[in-house]
């Protein structure tokens, strides 16, 4: 008995998956096949397909104070002043900007359609010293391929070190070649001076390229400078693996693939071409290449324009081009970030004394942020389809489907995909184990609620057609994964919800965190129990039942269940019995709580006489001078605003009141920014964790809820109601000052940011984050 429940959390959901099996592959999907699906790189491509070829681009400054500052995976610690696409469309080209410290890198790149196994594209980057920069840089881009397990690459030299191309095969690729272009000036004309090197070794995993090409680079090369002078700079030269002496670490024993770098080295400004050529394009009129790729390219970007225009509509409400610029590099890294991951998820039950691998499955999605989070995060992706879906229905079509055919037997999705030797190398060993009992917000369900209006609204346009045959492959997981949030997260009173996978270590956590509620360190109860209530978790459960309605009635399929539980779960009444707290004034969660909480030095007997060196440091641990009781939590944010960001609140209820007397509050809620997601008056506002976790939902302003603030108050001041000018009122000034502060932030640092500093509206947090942040883009548009 015990074994078959063991095995539960590792088995897919019965049902036949809502993709088919070859629904990515080159022959049904040709147009998608290809794509800049390696988020976590600067720049890169690969394939919809699970053991890719890739190919990508590092690169270095020669002759510089740090002596190896080689840029490859997008890190935070390059402290680049810049970078991300400022046009990307999702399907066809992108271009985008890098701006390093003295110099500006331009990637761009068009895909060409043609034979059967996804057809051509062509790269071009274009570098440009900074006006400020005193003398033009040399620096060294490194063009690579690798080979995952699968397919070879054979490296062609000419003159005796430039690497002119690679030809390969794979069995997704079939035969191709790889050129690589000698650079020419800014203006495709007279060729430049370069040096050239190159490297043909084997790499035992993806994650070790950048390690491999550090590992190879000798000072022994010279470059002719302008001026007439000599100068050693770095380049690629034969790699030796590092041999440690005493080696604690296992060996490697995965199967080794081919790795090829060509490296360029020359002074800024100059430009250079890359063209992938697929051996099955067999009519290929001419090369995309020089002229023909700056003609494809100009045709695409007023393409870009156009389509922009017309689904977000700034020019016409009267937003400046600066403005629209932003918006433009907004959805453009969104979609430039989209990444196609491969591999199996680590996942432990109750059952399992062990963790286990999860079948191998494929992840199509966006992602959060290039640098810090380059993979799948379940409730960031029901945000970035909001915003996706207005772009381009069929990638959010694609992107809950491959998320919903992630889910076991039990209605279970792991809620962070660390799929691949790539995405696992970026993540602490601590994070890599999903627990089948934990849940993170069903926001998917905004986005199918998006599909489904679309539809409504325009059901004969050719771009929505699909979503009717997608819900109806859809609907058996779905209503298993509703199953499951109604089953594993009930609350101890009928109709009530408690989100599962608080931290149990209550002795060093200030407020143990919620990780699986998706606002981590957002305060609950002080002592976890089985008795709390959460009032987010009854809201979106509330959103959920009614949407699960929508699309059963839609599909003609039983729907009277979800219709009661949607009744149910938004009957005012109830809401107010399960989460008012008169005492706050606010809705709140439930639990064994007490405010005296603090974290204090922990004190270390020390034995008279002996050396205090040998006994262990003092850690800050919590210290309780109230016992708990069963109570509110009256902690006001975020939380407490719930039931009228997913509009359970009827219009007339007197609730709102409250809601928009606290938001308007700047001793409590509002900013000239955005809300802040912890009440300045309470408590834990600002406080941290522990000694080494710092305020997270304690009160910086974050994206994703200030949208569903803005879109509430769009909502209730265009409903008949007691309340509607003050909605009004509220949405002009809250949409101005998000749009106004995100705006200005990226302006003056280069990024559009994790979280926004509550006192100074000051980016903060990872960055670039083009995942919910980008909802910015939404608010402008008015599109909700």
């Amino acid at each position: 008995m015990r074994s078959s429940l063991a095995k539960r959390v590792v088995t897919l959901h019965p049902s036949s998956p809502v993709l088919d099996a070859n629904s990515s592959s080159a022959k049904v999907s040709p147009e998608r096949f290809w794509g800049s699906y390696r988020p976590q790189v600067y720049f890169g491509m690969k394939t919809r397909s699970p053991r890719s070829i890739v190919t990508g681009m590092m690169w270095m400054r020669q002759f510089s104070d740090l002596d190896v500052n080689l840029r490859h995976t997008c890190e935070q610690g390059d402290r680049l002043q810049g970078y991300g696409w400022l046009m990307h469309d999702g399907l066809t080209f992108g271009v985008q900007e890098i701006r390093d410290n003295d110099f500006i890198l331009t990637t761009e790149f068009v895909k060409r359609m043609g034979g059967d196994h996804g057809g051509d594209w062509t790269w071009r980057i274009t570098a440009k010293q900074h006006s400020s920069a005193p003398q033009a840089p040399v620096i060294s881009l490194m063009f690579y391929a690798a080979a995952d397990t699968q397919g070879s690459l054979e490296a062609h030299v000419e003159e005796r070190n430039r690497l002119a191309s690679i030809t390969g095969f794979s069995e997704e690729l079939g035969n191709f070649k790889i050129t690589f272009r000698k650079p020419v000036t800014g203006e495709l004309s007279s060729a430049k001076y370069a040096s050239y090197n190159y490297l043909q070794t084997v790499s035992p995993g993806l994650e070790k390229l950048t390690d491999i090409v550090k590992h190879s680079l000798n000072h022994r090369f010279v470059y002719n400078l302008p001026s007439g002078e000599k100068r050693h700079y770095i380049a690629v030269d034969t790699y030796k693996p590092p041999h440690h002496q005493n080696q604690q670490k296992p060996a490697d024993t995965r199967k080794e693939s081919d790795f090829v770098v060509h490296q360029v080295t020359i002074q800024t400004p100059f430009q250079i071409e890359v063209l992938f050529e697929s051996g099955s394009f067999h009519d290929r009129p001419n090369q995309l290449v020089g002229s023909i790729m700056t003609q494809e390219l100009e045709k695409r970007k007023a393409e870009f324009d156009a389509k922009f225009e017309r689904t977000f509509g700034l020019a016409s409400k009267g937003f400046s081009q600066a403005h629209i610029k932003f918006a433009k590099a907004a959805l453009s890294n969104m979609l430039g970030g989209m990444g196609y991951f491969y591999g199996q998820s680590v996942v432990q039950s109750v059952y399992n004394e062990y963790p286990l691998l999860y079948p191998e499955g494929a992840l199509f999605t966006a992602v959060p942020s290039r640098s810090f989070f380059p993979r799948g995060f379940l409730w960031d992706e029901g945000f970035h389809q909001l915003l996706l879906s207005k772009w381009d229905p069929q990638v959010t079509r694609e992107a809950i489907a491959h998320w919903i055919d992630l889910m076991n037997m039990e209605g279970w999705i792991p809620r962070e995909q660390i799929l691949g030797d790539e995405a696992r190398s970026k993540v602490p060993a601590e994070f890599v184990v999903q627990r089948n009992e934990n849940a993170n917000p069903p926001t998917l369900f905004l986005a199918l609620q998006e599909l489904i209006e679309q539809l409504s609204a325009n059901p004969d346009e050719a771009a929505f057609q699909p979503t009717l045959p997608f819900l109806r492959r859809l609907f058996p997981r779905l209503k298993t994964w509703f199953e499951w949030y109604n089953t594993t997260q009930t609350g101890p009173l009928p109709n009530s919800y408690r989100w599962r996978g608080r931290d149990k270590d209550t002795n060093l956590f200030l407020n143990p965190k919620t990780l699986t509620s998706g606002l981590d360190d957002y305060p609950r109860a002080s002592h976890p129990s089985a008795d709390e209530r959460h009032v987010d978790l009854h809201c979106w459960m509330a959103l959920s039942s009614g949407i699960m309605a929508s699309v059963a009635r839609l599909l003609g399929e039983p729907y009277h269940d979800y219709e009661l539980s949607y009744q149910v779960l938004s009957d005012n009444s109830l809401l107010n019995e399960l989460h008012w707290s008169e005492q706050l004034r606010a809705f709140s969660d439930f639990g064994n709580h007490t405010q005296a909480v603090s974290l204090q030095q922990e004190k270390v007997y020390v034995p008279p006489g002996q050396p205090r060196h040998q006994f262990p440091v003092a850690r800050l641990v919590r210290s309780v001078r109230r016992a708990p009781k069963l109570q509110y939590v009256n902690a006001l944010g975020y939380v407490s605003l719930f039931p009228f960001l997913l509009h359970i609140l009827q219009p007339d209820s007197p609730k709102l009141e409250h809601i928009f007397r606290d938001m308007r509050d700047s001793s409590k809620l509002w900013t000239p920014y955005g809300l802040r997601s912890l009440s300045k008056a309470d408590p834990l506002y600002l406080k941290r964790n522990t000694e080494h976790d710092a305020p997270y939902w304690r009160g910086p302003i974050w994206i994703n809820i200030n949208y569903l603030a803005v879109r509430a108050l769009h909502h209730y001041s265009n409903t008949e109601g007691p309340y509607q000018e003050k909605a009004a009122a509220l949405y002009e000034e809250l949409r101005t000052n998000i749009i106004n502060n995100v705006y200005r932030q990226y302006v003056e640092t280069g990024y559009i940011w994790e979280q926004y500093n509550d006192s100074t509206g000051r980016g903060q947090g990872s960055h670039p984050f083009t995942g919910w942040s980008a909802l910015t883009v939404l608010m402008m548009a008015e599109q909700y």
